[in-house]
């Protein structure tokens, strides 16, 4: 598949069917260009203001695309115009699921990629452990002390992890804990200084996303 760094990006907004109704959505993608990649960009928690447009899930999406995938970020079920209540991850997890295969069929000779922040980083993780089309799963402060991340033990999709060291909510030593414990092919990259929502630590976030994925 042939690729055009320089070919005009466009950001679409979308309505896509769910398995509870209507999902609201932002597709950013190139101007007449096959994708080698896809990438499924999910948002933190929705009880606490998590939405697509949230600044961390914003810059993973942008640095993505920037390395040539296709992007869709989205509103889980309950958020913003997206139909639907909260499920505690379950229809969350399905809303995914729907959405991956939908951006897949758009683009069917693309690699899938999923990723996600916070509460989107374990939403994502369980899709890359159940779709065998995901090719690499990004997390961004995975909230481990809350979620188990089972499925990570098992998983042997490359994981790229990414860690703010204050990091407040999801603290570093939580993860000290239970990465080791993840299957390989895994990487961590941490952002020295970061808090949870990497205030004004953005840029270092999206040069630890490229440098993550550079060295995998």
């Amino acid at each position: 598949m042939s690729e055009a760094p320089g070919a005009a990006s466009r950001l679409v907004p979308l309505d896509l069917p769910g398995p509870a109704g209507r999902l609201e959505g932002l597709l950013q993608e190139r101007e007449g260009e096959s994708h080698a990649r896809v990438a499924l960009v999910c948002h933190p928690h929705p009880l606490y203001g998590g939405t697509l447009h949230n600044k961390v899930t914003h810059r993973l999406a942008s640095t993505l695309h920037a390395r040539g995938a296709a992007v869709l970020r989205f509103n889980f079920r309950g958020v913003g115009r997206s139909e639907g209540v909260h499920d505690k991850g379950r229809g969350e997890l399905h809303d995914s699921l729907a959405l991956l295969d939908w951006l897949r069929r758009r683009h069917p000779e693309a690699e899938a990629w999923v990723a996600g922040f916070s509460f989107g980083s374990w939403v994502a993780s369980r899709v890359a452990a159940s779709e065998t089309a995901v090719k690499r799963l990004i997390m961004v402060a995975p909230p481990v002390h809350t979620q188990t991340f089972d499925e990570m033990r098992g998983c042997s999709v490359p994981k790229l992890v990414i860690q703010g060291t204050a990091d407040e909510v999801c603290r570093p030593e939580n993860l000290a804990r239970v990465f080791p414990t993840w299957a390989d092919p895994k990487r961590l990259e941490e952002v020295p200084g970061a808090s949870h929502f990497f205030d004004r630590r953005l840029v270092e976030l999206g040069t630890a996303v490229e440098r993550g994925l550079s060295a995998s």
